[in-house]
């Protein structure tokens, strides 16, 4: 059988149109290969003159070179017996250059030796919120548990000696010092601990915990120790703010704020044993707070009144006879629970009070912070406060009857 002669292409014979995309295809992706390749080479380039960049201003290198040509201009002075001086601009911080310098009038000035390790400053806390984020709202206070020095110490590992505790993060705008009027309540004092700590802590509040310790059996005098306590922890520190707290009240909302106001504070205005309300008007009891400028304005607190009852009203009065106005908080916040005690023995009330508070015009300016006077018998410093003890002296003899 004959064998096909093979066809013959015809002339202008064209690929058909699947090749021709194939073809374009593959021209196509060379050209975005060379296109990358020379991307990366250009990154390269980039990269490498940023580092040498860095590490000449990181080395001195052209501070060095400034100083060979500088070196060689002396030289050439050709004057005879005259020290050569290198001079060094420290120009390695960042984004700093000689113009730089020039525009701000800062002098360059001579150095001996380069500067090789400069520590960069850190950088300003932020002031801390209003209201902080961490706040829990109302707060379940209880008393039925045991509770331990060494318990409220494991919840407490960030509160330094001393009772002191400083926000990390954020920059406080009162430093507080909290003092409480103190005799024969450790119990009381384990409880206040406990629940205390962790508020002032989500409050982001700069502070210190102060226990005024009444030395002997001599009548209480809780509103001298207050005074005792303002001048003993301008001692210790830079306090601007003072927080007055009785050592059986217990706050249950920590959104009521342990700080300083515009106006005196009154923190306690709604306590279990008042059925949550504030008994009157002029109270100023259990929990208050002044800032330093506000306690001098006033004099401080009353030294007279021994025994239970009166100082707080007599405060009251200070504060309102000076032209200031009581501040509270909201009847919700402000609420507080009493750990429930019997009266202290030489606590017993005041039977005088209601004489003096009647007289506070009369006897504010005499009576006060500056005639205060007591023996400082020791300041120890424990793990969750400052215990400082004293000697306050003794009520006057009370006049005869008839």
């Amino acid at each position: 059988m004959p064998v096909a002669a093979p066809r013959q292409r015809c002339r202008g014979w064209r690929p058909s149109s699947s090749a021709m995309t194939r073809l374009m295809l593959g021209r196509t992706l060379e050209r975005i290969c060379k296109g990358v390749l020379l991307l990366c080479l250009l990154h390269f380039l980039i990269m490498m003159i940023l580092y040498f960049d860095v590490y000449s201003q990181r080395f001195d290198l052209f501070s060095r070179f400034n100083n060979g040509r500088n070196g060689s201009r002396n030289n050439a002075s050709g004057a005879a017996g005259s020290a050569h001086h290198f001079y060094y601009y420290n120009l390695s911080r960042p984004n700093a250059t000689l113009a730089s310098y020039l525009a701000a009038g800062e002098q360059l000035v001579p150095s001996a030796q380069p500067e090789t390790n400069q520590t960069p400053s850190p950088r300003p806390l932020p002031p801390c919120p209003d209201n902080p984020a961490g706040l829990v709202g109302r707060l379940l206070i209880e008393f039925s548990s045991q509770m331990t020095m060494e318990r409220v110490q494991r919840e407490n590992p960030n509160v330094t000696d001393g009772g002191r505790y400083t926000p990390p993060d954020c920059r406080p705008r009162w430093k507080v010092a909290i003092i409480i009027p103190f005799r024969h309540r450790e119990n009381h004092l384990k409880y206040w601990l406990h629940y205390l700590h962790p508020i002032l802590r989500r409050q982001r509040i700069d502070y210190g915990i102060y226990i005024i310790n009444q030395l002997g059996e001599e009548t209480f005098n809780r509103a001298k120790l207050l005074n005792v306590g303002y001048t003993e922890t301008l001692r210790d520190g830079e306090y601007d703010c003072f927080i007055f707290s009785d050592v059986d009240l217990i706050p249950m909302d920590d959104r009521n704020l342990y700080h300083c106001y515009e106006q005196p504070r009154h923190f306690a205005i709604a306590m279990d044993k008042f059925g949550f309300r504030l008994p009157y008007a002029g109270y100023f009891g259990g929990v208050s707070g002044l800032s330093k400028k506000q306690f001098l304005k006033i004099n401080g607190f009353p030294n007279e009144y021994w025994g239970w009852g009166g100082e707080d009203d007599d405060i009251y009065n200070r504060i309102t006879l000076n032209g200031m106005k009581v501040s509270r908080p909201d009847v919700r916040i402000g609420r507080y629970r009493m750990i429930k005690h019997e009266r202290d023995k030489h606590n017993e009330p005041n039977p005088q009070r209601f004489n003096k508070i009647q007289n506070t015009k009369n006897t504010m300016k005499k009576d006060g912070i500056s005639s205060l006077t007591y023996r400082l018998v020791q300041v120890k410093k424990y793990p969750l406060y400052t215990n400082i003890s004293v000697e306050i002296g003794r009520p006057p003899p009370r006049p005869n009857k008839g």
